[in-house]
């Protein structure tokens, strides 16, 4: 158990950051999956930059790995180019 003020403070927040965290993921994920459903190329291709958007800011808070992301990155568009 924590012993230090600070220590006590770093779990809350740490709890707090994982709770975001898993929002964020979990809504990019959505989306992702989303996207994938799509049949109508117009429909696709105004809701791939929402998309994109949403993995890059993951990927700017490192909570994916940007290789990850440039990977999905990647398929979602040729998947959205192929329609």
């Amino acid at each position: 158990m924590a012993q230090h003020k600070s220590s006590k403070k770093r779990i809350v927040q740490d709890a707090r950051i994982r709770l975001r965290n898993r929002y964020y993921k979990k809504a990019a994920r959505t989306a992702i999956q989303k996207l994938r459903g799509m049949s109508d190329k117009k429909e696709a291709q105004e809701f791939l930059p929402k998309v994109v958007s949403m993995i890059d800011r993951l990927a700017k808070k490192n909570t994916w790995h940007k290789n990850k992301v440039s990977n999905l990155k990647s398929k979602l568009t040729i998947y959205v180019n192929g329609l």
